[in-house]
Parts: C-alpha cells; sequence; structure tokens
C-alpha cells in the first residue's frame, strides 16, 4: 500500500513539474530568460511561488530546465535522423520530425520547444550545463554530413553547414507562424528541396561580385560616434545576450564614460532598438546595392548575399543576431519584427522575379527569403563555430551551401579550415 502511494506521489510530482516547464517554455518563447520569473510560472498553473520553489529553487534552476527538456527533444530528433543511410534521408527525416514536432506545439498537442537562443543570458554554473548539452545536439545534427559521400567536405565545411542547418529549425517557428498547422508536412518538403537543390539552376555559376564594405556600412568616420557605440553593443549582446550587455561593459569597451554613454543613447532599452535599426539599415543598403548593379536575379542576389556574409566578418561587422528580439520590450517587438520582414520580403522579391526571368529556380520565394535571412543572421557566429574562416572565404563557405546545395561539394580551392573539436 505505501508503494502504490509512492508510485501516486511520484506521477502527481512529474505532472506538476512537466506543468511548471510546459509555462516556463512559454514565458521563455515571449519574454526570454531575463523575463521568466518563478511568480508568473506559478501563477500559470495555478500554485503560490512558495510551490514552484519545491521544484525549482531558483527562477535559473527553472530556465535551464525548460531549456535543457527542449535540447533533448531535439537530440531525439536528430538521433532519429542519423540512423538514415543517406544524407539526403537524413535531412528529410529531420525535417519532417521537427516540423511535426512545432504542428504539435502550434495545435497544443505538445507544449512549445523553448527558443535555445537564450542560453547566454544563463549565469554560471547553469550557462555551462545547459550549453554542454547543447553542443552535443550540435554534433549530432553534424552527423547527417557524416556520410562517405561527403568525404570531400572538411571538418570546418561540415561544421558550418551543421551551423546552417541547426539555424533553419530554430527560425522556421518564426515564420511558420503565418501558415495552417496542417500545412507544416508539406512546408517541410518546401525546405527540404531549398536546402537539398540550392535556388540555382543547373550550371549557374557562383561568382559574386566584391562591394565596398565602408560604403555598406555608413560608418561615422569620427573618433567615437554613435555607429562606434552601436557596434560595440551590438558585439557584445550577440555574445553575452542583451542582460549581459551592460553599459559599463559597453564604456569599457570603448573606454569611455558612463556619460558618454548616454550622450549618444538615452537608455538602455533604447540601445537594442538603434542596433536593430543599424541592422536593418546595413542589409537595406546591401539590397539597393545588389538590385541596381548589372546581371540577372541570380547574380544580384548572389552578389548581396555574399557582401552581407563579408560584412559579418568584417571591422564594421557583425550584425544584430536577431535572436535578441526576445529581450526586447514587447510595446516596440513588434515594429522590429516589422522591419525584418520587410529586409526578407526584399529577397523574396528579387528571388521571384528570377523565378520570373529563369535565372533562379522556381522554388517557394517567401520561404527561401526567409531561409536566406537567417543564413546571413547566422553569419554573425560563423567565426565561433570556425574559427580561423577568413572574410573572403565567408561567402563560399556559409552562404554558397544554401543558394547551391547543402550537399553541393565545391573544388577544394580556397577551402575552409578544418574546425576546432567543438
Amino acid at each position: 500500500m505505501a508503494e502504490r502511494s509512492g508510485v501516486r506521489a511520484t506521477a502527481r510530482y512529474e505532472k506538476k513539474r512537466e506543468a511548471i516547464l510546459d509555462a516556463a517554455a512559454r514565458i521563455l518563447n515571449r519574454a526570454g530568460v531575463r523575463g521568466l520569473t518563478l511568480g508568473d510560472a506559478a501563477a500559470a498553473v495555478g500554485l503560490s511561488t512558495t510551490s514552484v520553489t519545491y521544484y525549482f529553487k531558483r527562477k535559473e534552476d527553472l530556465a535551464a530546465a525548460c531549456l535543457m527538456r527542449g535540447i533533448e527533444t531535439l537530440y531525439a530528433i536528430a538521433e532519429a535522423a542519423v540512423a538514415e543511410p543517406t544524407p539526403q534521408a537524413r535531412l528529410r527525416v529531420l525535417l519532417n520530425l521537427h516540423f511535426e514536432r512545432l504542428r504539435q506545439g502550434a495545435t497544443g498537442e505538445a507544449p512549445p520547444l523553448p527558443v535555445l537562443s537564450d542560453i547566454r543570458a544563463l549565469n554560471p554554473p547553469r550557462k555551462a550545463q545547459v550549453f554542454e548539452a547543447f553542443m552535443r545536439l550540435f554534433r549530432k545534427v553534424r552527423q547527417v554530413f557524416d556520410v562517405p559521400e561527403l568525404a570531400a567536405l572538411s571538418r570546418g565545411r561540415k561544421t558550418a553547414r551543421a551551423h546552417l542547418l541547426m539555424e533553419q529549425l530554430f527560425w522556421a517557428d518564426a515564420w511558420l507562424r503565418r501558415y495552417d498547422p496542417e500545412d507544416y508536412p508539406r512546408l517541410a518538403e518546401r525546405v527540404y528541396g531549398i536546402l537539398s537543390e540550392g535556388l540555382a539552376l543547373p550550371g549557374a555559376v557562383w561568382a559574386p561580385e566584391s562591394m565596398e564594405l565602408e560604403e555598406i556600412s555608413g560608418a561615422d568616420p569620427q573618433e567615437i560616434s554613435r555607429e562606434t557605440f552601436l557596434l560595440a553593443a551590438t558585439r557584445l549582446i550577440n555574445s553575452r545576450g542583451y542582460r549581459g550587455a551592460s553599459v559599463e561593459l559597453i564604456s569599457a569597451e570603448l573606454n569611455v564614460t558612463k556619460g558618454s554613454f548616454y550622450h549618444h543613447i538615452d537608455a538602455k532599452d533604447d540601445l537594442e532598438v538603434a542596433c536593430f535599426q543599424r541592422t536593418f539599415e546595413v542589409m537595406r543598403r546591401v539590397q539597393r546595392k545588389a538590385m541596381s548593379g548589372p546581371g540577372d536575379q541570380w547574380s544580384k542576389l548572389v552578389n548581396a548575399a555574399a557582401a552581407l556574409a563579408e560584412y559579418q566578418m568584417s571591422e564594421h561587422g557583425p550584425l544584430l543576431r536577431t535572436s535578441a528580439l526576445s529581450a526586447v520590450p514587447e510595446r516596440i517587438r513588434g515594429k522590429m519584427v516589422e522591419q525584418s520582414n520587410r529586409v526578407s520580403d526584399r529577397f523574396a522579391a528579387m528571388i521571384s522575379d528570377g523565378i520570373a526571368e529563369g535565372s533562379i529556380r522556381p522554388v517557394d520565394p517567401f520561404i527561401a527569403a526567409q531561409m536566406l535571412n537567417a543564413t546571413l543572421n547566422a553569419g554573425a557566429e560563423l567565426a565561433f563555430w570556425v574559427p580561423g574562416v577568413k572574410q573572403k572565404a565567408a561567402p563560399a563557405v556559409f552562404v554558397r551551401p544554401l543558394l547551391m546545395g547543402i550537399f553541393e561539394q565545391p573544388a577544394p580551392r580556397g577551402a575552409a579550415p578544418a574546425a576546432v573539436e567543438r
């Protein structure tokens, strides 16, 4: 009898713990780690804050457990995918299972997957624990490319493509909201087609023309300018998260006083908005320059994508990662998302025009543009995943696989450096 009661108590404990994690995932996706509180999670499941501490002593413990559960779900999906014999089959299974899990989250059949980009906002030691689990997931996804037929790909190129692929998985949840969940299986096939075949027609040439990055940046030549502050803030937010990019750290990075900071930016919340606006303006400048240049739409798209990939690795970069949107106050987040969509929609127009003129393979322009936008955005972290990769090599290493096909094996000349063990 006592044993049966113990089983029931354990079941009740696990059920309530899972309910708390479900609520935490929704809060994390809406407000990020910074906006998660034990009180909000408790209210969402009809408990007191004190009761929640029976399951999770601190907010940090709850956030970490929520992120770990999401990573474990994705790891199981990746593990099922890499059991397939060919890279094409592995990619298809990975996308189908992931989109099915997103469908379940959208319909309420399962809790939403937590946004993993906010791992950097955790504090030690939880941050290290969750990041270690994330790296285990990354290495499993990279096994999509660990097959004999792709032996010519260097470890660095496989790592770069795994980074590209994971970015598509994470960003899909943002654009899928425009569709009915019943369409997710069909959309997974469209994403598979773009990743496996690219946007290039048979015989298309990868020959991007360089752009003047100084002109693209619009940088102020003054010694300490608003642009300088925004660039320093962008780098810190990308590496530490919004919470970790304090006014003190940004000022120290530039060796100026906090007073100098507030001379350029009124408040810290205004800072992230300004960083986003700087990012969108850079992308628009590149698009305008590419669209006004010579050549067909394929050439223009390649030129724009290559220029932005180089920019991310240059002294003017990087651009602000869209993952920072989770920390933007909700009252202004919609406006930032709208501006991001405008940049993506312009890429969609370029792709659509290319399809019409016969220079780009027939694909879904909206989905292809979202995937390109996600790839360019993820280029901000390419140097972390492939240490030693050069600025001029970034387009071929990271953007070309999306536009030419993720399984394409380019000639060895200009190969990426081997990635360190991650």
